[in-house]
């Protein structure tokens, strides 16, 4: 029997319109945590601890012997897990990530995966947690002006948008600063909006609890190193599905450059003026690199580097209407854009495989889901608070536009996406479908 026919096909209930809804490159001076006092099948959202009970700041070259089983006793394993069969390809065999993953994103099935649950420092692609969390709480156009306390706690050498205390900013143009610059200053600013860096590193890890992203534990909202803050592949990937179920987070994750707010100038006359300057994604594989084009079918999600994390990555691709989500964790080859060629490549493998290839393992459906009996892969339904697409057709639905002037757009809606119910919770129909993705225009 098929992968395709082997999978269980289940409606999920998520309670809440609320659940629905960083790349840092200088050194610091703090260690990863130990991922290997990793917790091994009961997994808690703390952090690896020494026998002293305090966080441990060495580094392991090797994954743990017992690392979490969610998704299935083969993900606890060290190692690579596939099963090969005729007609499956074999795993690309210059992959040196410590850790990845490749899933089906609609239906969940983990096609391929090594060392999904070890617990390293995750860097920028944490931001996916932040939004997925944040998102909801501030409407678009909200405005904010910046106090030099909201910029307080940013780490020395962080990657910045260039937000100036004093100016004002919309909600809009911080989360813009979040996805394509990884800025760790909108993400202080978003955080002081929402009562504070610790009230926001606590829903952040309220929310990865319920995600059942176990291997996840925060300390910093924007993933700048520090000790004791870890995930996982498995887990990235947990929050890059949960957010990209969201409008607004796959056009922030999509959009490839925008303008940004500059500061605000009198000229020699007292005029005041405020003039833009644009900013770029620092995903590689949405916006190409010198060596290194853009992934067909690319549509987000997010990127990170740090010292102790290495590079990260989270990517989410469509190719003949199959989606996939792919993250890489610290490759081990040190050449320029490694994280994205490997991603590429894994990518590159899942199409061919998908269909092929026996899952060994899923991604788990958030704690609060329950069967939704008689949900059927047609149910269809707007956006939150939408009225989804009438039409039927992909290309009608919404599409994400570039955020500034129109310039790069990745991913669209086709409704058949999210069902709002009379108790304001969603209904997700059976395969959890990532909405359709229109493929990037060229």
């Amino acid at each position: 029997m098929s992968a395709p026919q082997q999978t269980v096909r289940r409606s999920l209930l998520v309670t809440s319109a609320a659940f629905l809804t960083i790349s840092l490159t200088a050194p610091v001076a703090f260690a990863a945590p130990d991922p290997s006092n990793s917790p091994s099948t009961t997994p808690s959202a703390t952090p690896s601890t020494t026998s002293s009970g305090t966080p441990s700041t060495t580094p392991s070259a090797t994954p743990p012997a017992d690392m979490s089983t969610v998704g299935g006793e083969r993900l606890g394993q060290s190692g690579t897990q596939v099963e090969l069969a005729p007609g499956v390809p074999v795993i690309p065999k210059d992959v040196t990530a410590r850790s990845w993953i490749v899933a089906d994103a609609e239906s969940g099935e983990v096609l391929a995966a090594h060392n999904a649950h070890w617990r390293l420092a995750p860097a920028s692609t944490l931001k996916m947690l932040f939004a997925d969390t944040l998102l909801p709480q501030f409407p678009k156009d909200q405005e904010h002006k910046v106090v030099p306390s909201d910029l307080a706690g940013v780490g020395v050498g962080s990657s910045m948008v260039g937000i100036k205390e004093d100016e004002t900013y919309t909600v809009h143009d911080l989360w813009l600063g979040v996805f394509l610059r990884s800025g760790n200053d909108a993400v202080h600013v978003l955080s002081a909006m929402n009562d504070g860096v610790e009230n926001t590193v606590q829903e952040m890890n309220d929310h990865a609890e319920e995600l059942q992203a176990l291997d996840t534990n925060v300390v910093s909202p924007d993933g700048y190193d520090a000790p004791g803050q870890v995930s996982s592949a498995y887990d990235l990937t947990l929050f890059a599905r949960s957010g990209l179920q969201k409008k607004d987070f796959r056009e922030y994750s999509s959009t490839a450059t925008a303008q940004f707010p500059g500061e605000t100038k009198k000229d020699d006359k007292g005029k005041t003026t405020r003039e833009s300057f644009e900013i770029q994604n620092t995903n590689r594989l949405l916006t190409g690199d010198y060596g290194l084009p853009q992934y067909d079918g690319i549509a987000g999600v997010k990127n990170g580097n740090t010292t102790n994390a290495g590079a990260t990555f989270t990517g989410v691709a469509e190719r003949d209407g199959r989606v996939l989500l792919v993250t890489v964790m610290n490759p081990e080859k040190d050449e320029t854009n490694q994280v994205y060629k490997e991603t590429a490549q894994l990518f590159d493998w899942g199409f061919e495989a998908a269909g092929k290839v026996e899952p060994v393992g899923e991604l788990v459906a958030p704690k609060g889901a329950e069967p939704q009996p008689g949900a059927t892969a047609s149910d269809t339904g707007g956006e939150a608070g939408g009225a989804g697409n009438a039409s039927g057709d992909p290309m009608a639905a919404d599409v994400a536009q570039n955020a500034s002037d129109g310039i790069g757009v990745a991913l669209g809606i086709t409704g058949a996406v999210l069902l709002l119910l009379a108790s304001a919770a969603f209904l997700v129909n059976r395969r959890w479908p990532l909405p359709d993705l229109v493929r990037r225009r060229k």
